[in-house]
Formats: C-alpha cells, structure tokens, sequence
C-alpha cells in the first residue's frame, strides 16, 4: 500500500481512536484484553480502509468495523483469540493515555452494560454517543424504526438492571 494511504489511515486512527477505546471498555473487563482487542480492531480497519469508500463518514464506518470486530471475536470467547503483532507494520500509532479514574463515575452503567447481549452492548454505546436513530440504523445494519424499538427495550433492561 502506499505512503499516502497509510498516512491517511494512521491520521483518521489517531483523530477517532477514542472510539475504539470505547468499544473496548464496553467489551473487555481488564486492561491486557482491552489492548488485545484495541489491536485486533486496528488490523481489521486497516485491513478494511483501502474499500472505504467515504459514502459514510470514518467515524461511522469505524463504529461499524469496531462493533462488528469485537462482537465477532467475544462471541468466540471460549476459543483462544489469535492477535497479529502491530511491531510488524510500519506505521506507529501515537496513543492516547486511557484514564479509568475519568471513567470512575461510569462503572455502575458500564456494569450493567456488561450483563447485555452483543446487539444490546452496541445500541447502548453508539447512543451514548449521541449518535441520532439514523446512524445508528446505518451502522447496525437495520432500519431507524427497529433501532428505536430495540432501544427503548434495552433502557428499560437497564432500569431493572440498575434499579433491582
């Protein structure tokens, strides 16, 4: 692949790289398997870019191979994950430092995020960030109606969840 394609790649990683750090606290409950899993999405979207065809945005797109990616490998959770090495690329990733104390205040609803099947993980984190019905259709694959309804279902699981 080429220079360009790359640099372009790592600069979109690195700008929207909070999101797949997201989909891995979401997915993951100890540090060893959120950087198992952060790499595993990275090969992927890269392995993904050059069909990215910039129809949707890279934020979307990437919400899509991130969910996709990680509800793939922990629905294979009993088998052993195998991760490629991202020492081999030649492109380095500056990473961000992931703060558990910000998220200090979330563990409750992350919690309770966590007793919820795959789909329900993923509607739940792409509302939480504010993505409208829409987008959330589009990058799950099914329509703005069935995302509603399968929202307000999972709100009120929740409430249950947190409100025993």
């Amino acid at each position: 692949m080429n220079k360009e394609l790359e640099h372009s790649f790592v600069t979109n990683l690195e700008q929207n790289q909070n999101i797949v750090h997201k989909v891995c606290r979401i997915y993951t409950s100890d540090p060893d398997s959120h950087n198992d899993l952060f790499q595993e999405i990275t090969i992927q979207l890269w392995k993904a870019y050059p069909k990215f065809r910039g129809d949707a945005k890279f934020s979307t797109w990437m919400y899509r191979v991130a969910l996709n990616t990680a509800i793939t490998l922990y629905r294979r959770s009993k088998r052993s994950i195998k991760t490629a090495d991202l020492d081999t690329m030649n492109f380095k990733i500056k990473a961000e430092e992931y703060d558990d104390e910000v998220e200090q205040q979330l563990k409750l609803m992350y919690a309770a995020v966590k007793q919820l099947n795959d789909i329900e993980k993923a509607l739940v984190f792409l509302y939480l960030e504010d993505k409208s019905y829409k987008e959330i259709a589009d990058t799950m694959g099914i329509s703005e109606v069935n995302a509603r309804v399968k929202m307000n279902r999972v709100k009120t699981k929740l409430k249950k969840i947190l409100n025993p």
